[in-house]
């Protein structure tokens, strides 16, 4: 940055699960904007263990370790006032088990197709653009 601030960046992973040309999204309560599932680590924590957590923590599933596999990094500013500000998304795919249900910390979830895209923060849509010229996204 011009002024000699060094912005922040926010290290999260996040889980990519799409059926039928469709992601799965969430909206956390207090907020109106959607996220793909997943969040930040605590401590030392690998991305595994972050996924693991994060995902059993908001919808309620346990993802299978040994199906997890990494399908992009990405990075943008953070959506909002925080100019500055970088998110780094680790995106990974994994099965679960148990019944996908929003947790206490989820208000909301959906599924979007690239259609949506404006519902979610710059760093999604990064996601949703490599999905959509994959052809995995509606």
């Amino acid at each position: 940055m011009a002024d000699g601030r060094v912005g922040q960046l926010i290290d999260t992973v996040a889980w990519v699960r799409i059926e039928d040309g469709r992601i799965l999204c969430a909206r956390p309560r207090g907020k109106n904007i959607f996220y793909i599932p997943g969040g930040k680590r605590e401590g030392a924590e690998t991305d595994l263990q972050t996924l693991l957590r994060e995902i059993e923590e908001e919808l309620t599933v346990a993802l299978l370790p040994d199906t997890v596999a990494h399908v992009g990094t990405y990075e943008a500013a953070v959506h909002g006032p925080d100019g500055g500000t970088v998110v780094r998304m680790s995106c990974y795919t994994a099965d679960y088990r148990g019944t996908l249900a929003a947790s206490s910390e989820i208000e909301e979830v959906a599924w979007f197709s690239y259609a949506d895209r404006e519902q979610v923060p710059p760093v999604d849509q990064l996601l949703f653009d490599d999905l959509l010229d994959a052809g995995r996204l509606a």
